[in-house]
This record gives structure tokens, C-alpha cells and sequence, in this order.
């Protein structure tokens, strides 16, 4: 069996990386990340990787970085570490200056051959790192890429790989490794349909909504943003007939991309939320408990909005719920009738996020039957 490996970045990524200079080169410029020794400890203990860390430092035994101000605070993180049960591997550090441009270089694999010689499982390995050189790192080794950054389309656009996760925050890695992905893709293709969904339920609310139907649309935006998950849904409907079926079938397949990226439910809150908008007081409450089950107490006054028949609002969540396998209580009050729909929409969103979310250090089944 293949071994897999974590290639950890230092600087920025288990220490703040100092500003201005960039070099940690004295004690007191010494910070460790918040959250990374409890998370270091966690992943190292339950997780079978190796661990190594690659750090570029610019200049290293040069009068610009002399190697007496590097070692005191390098060898007191490893020492920390140490103390609380975490050690590398492997230890790489590069000394070249970026004009000099070294192979050995992060994002360079100079001194990563080891690792490329077909012993390791790359595909299932990851680089950890702040910057996107340590992203392209990743593709460079054909492993996997964990950003510890704050979202940003445009530097994402450039990268020549996306990252699997995108996070400053260390339990989200601890909970991404250990745990899993939670993806899912599904097609469903009908003689009056042609659905496309893909959902990531740990993403950063990205989404590419294009049914045909602009106010849908714009509903449909709402989940992804609202609940924090990146959200594709590209339909193809028979809306030269009505906007049923694509409404319908929209439904069913999130219903059931939902379903499939939950897996086995384990870890998860499974219940989740009201919320005003303006006039409107919206209610959300649902319960991913295997048993399908709407109760809609929301009317509405005027036939369309948008280009949305009012009357398949309740007929988009009894689909979703019967595809979710999830129970939904759904009430809304006021008089604004597109506040109140997107007050729906909103709620639900919230309500998939507090639902969701997921406790690695709780990881057991929310229920008392065994099954969910």
C-alpha cells in the first residue's frame, strides 16, 4: 500500500509569518497560528500520513538572514511541537532567493524527488500553505491543495488547480482530513430535463445558477450563499411548455446531491431557523432524519413572481424534501410576496448551515436508532 504524505508550509501556515521582513528571525517575532497545535496533535494522532515540511527561506546563511537569527525560533517550533506530541518526517528548506530561480524552490519539486518516485500515493496527498505557490506546488506534485487563506476568486482563477479547501481556520483542515469531502455531482436527464448539480457543503458559498428562470435563479442563489456551500445547478427545461418541470426537477436533484454529500450523517447537528426580512417573518426548521415530510403554512396573493407560478414554491420544497429524505416546516407571515419567498429561501439556507455542520471531536451518529 501506498503511503500518503502532508507537505506542510511554515511560515504563515504553523507560525504567523512576520510582516514587512517576512523572516522569523528572533524569538520574539514567534507566533504559532491560531489553533494549530491542538489540530497538528489531532491529525497526526488519528491520521496515517507522513509529514513534511518545505519552507523557502529567502536567503538563508546569507548577510541579509545570517543563520544565527534563523535557528533559535525554527528549532524552539520544533521543540514546542515536539512537546505536544507533533514531529515532521522530513524537514526541507530551501535558502535560494527567488531571482535565482532553484529548482529545489518552492513551487519548484527539487527537493521532493523522494516523494515522486511512485512509493507515495500523491493523488491522495495534500500541501498545506498560505500562498498560492503553495497551491501550485500541489499540481506540481499531482497531490492536492488546502489554502489556509481567506477566499479570492481572482487569485483562485489563477491557479492552476483549485484548492480542495479553502479556510483560515485549522479545525476546518482537521475536520476536511479526517472526515472527508463532501461532494457531490449529480445528472439527471429526462425527456423534459436536463439537470446538472454539484454541491460542496464545506465551500465558501460560490455559485453558477442558470435554470432559465431569472427569480429561481435568484432563489437559488440564496442557498448557496446563505448556507456556505459552493452550489452549481445548470438545467435545460421544457420551459416552452411551463416552468413545472424544471422547478420540479431542479428540486429532486439538489434534494438528492444533498443526500449523497452527507454520506453516513456522522458528526453532523441534523437539525437546523427563523429569520425577518423586512414585513416578513420567515420560518425554516428541518431535520435530515431520513423521513421525508413537508408541513407549508405560507400563502401567497398574486399568481407569479417573476417569472416563478407562486403555486410550485410548494411544490419545489415537496420535492426537495422527499429527495433530501429530510423534514421541512416551513411558515412565513407578511405582506411583501417576493420578501416572503426570499425570506424561504434565506431561512432554509441558515437552516442547512446549522444542520450540516459537522463535530469531528463529536464524530457519532445523531440518532438513537443506529440509522439515519
Amino acid at each position: 500500500m501506498k503511503k500518503r504524505a502532508l507537505f506542510i508550509d511554515r511560515d504563515g501556515t504553523l507560525v504567523i509569518e512576520p510582516p514587512i521582513d517576512y523572516q522569523l528571525d528572533s524569538l520574539e517575532k514567534l507566533e504559532f497560528y491560531p489553533k494549530v497545535i491542538r489540530n497538528l496533535y489531532f491529525i497526526r494522532s488519528q491520521l496515517d500520513f507522513e509529514w513534511v515540511m518545505v519552507t523557502n527561506q529567502d536567503g538563508l546563511g546569507t548577510p541579509s538572514f545570517p543563520e544565527e537569527t534563523f535557528w533559535p525560533a525554527h528549532n524552539l517550533i520544533l521543540k514546542t511541537l515536539e512537546g505536544e506530541g507533533i514531529t515532521f518526517d522530513d524537514i526541507l528548506i530551501d535558502r535560494s532567493f527567488p531571482e535565482d530561480n532553484s529548482p529545489n524552490r518552492k513551487p519548484r519539486t527539487g527537493m521532493l524527488g523522494k516523494y515522486m518516485s511512485g512509493e507515495y500515493d500523491l493523488e491522495n496527498s495534500y500541501v498545506i500553505g498560505d500562498r498560492p505557490t503553495d497551491m501550485e506546488l500541489a499540481y506540481n506534485l499531482g497531490a492536492k491543495g488546502i489554502w489556509l487563506h481567506e477566499p479570492d476568486e481572482a487569485l483562485l482563477a489563477q491557479m492552476p488547480q483549485r484548492p480542495v479547501l479553502v479556510t483560515t481556520d485549522w479545525d476546518r483542515i482537521s475536520e476536511f482530513l479526517f472526515a472527508g469531502e463532501r461532494v457531490a455531482e449529480i445528472h439527471r436527464i429526462t425527456k423534459e430535463t436536463d439537470v446538472y448539480v454539484q454541491l460542496n457543503l464545506d465551500g465558501t458559498g460560490n455559485t453558477h445558477i442558470s435554470t432559465g428562470l431569472g427569480f429561481f435563479d435568484h432563489m437559488l442563489e440564496q442557498i448557496g450563499k446563505h448556507a456556505g456551500i459552493d452550489l452549481t445547478i445548470q438545467v435545460k427545461g421544457d420551459l416552452e411548455v411551463d416552468e413545472h418541470h424544471t422547478i420540479e426537477d431542479t428540486a429532486l436533484t439538489l434534494g438528492e446531491a444533498l443526500l449523497k454529500a452527507l454520506g453516513d450523517k456522522r458528526g453532523i447537528e441534523r437539525y437546523g431557523y427563523t429569520l425577518p426580512m423586512d414585513d416578513c417573518l420567515c420560518s425554516v426548521v428541518l431535520d435530515f432524519g431520513g423521513r421525508p415530510w413537508l408541513v407549508w403554512n405560507a400563502e401567497f396573493n398574486r399568481e407569479r413572481i417573476g417569472d416563478v407560478p407562486t403555486e410550485m414554491f410548494l411544490h419545489f420544497f415537496k420535492s426537495l424534501s422527499d429527495s433530501a429524505r429530510m423534514n421541512l416546516n416551513i411558515k412565513a407571515e407578511g405582506q411583501n410576496e417576493h420578501h416572503k419567498i426570499e425570506g424561504i429561501f434565506k431561512a432554509l439556507a441558515r437552516s442547512l448551515k446549522m444542520a450540516i455542520h459537522r463535530d469531528i471531536y463529536h464524530y457519532n451518529l445523531p440518532s438513537t436508532k443506529g440509522l439515519i
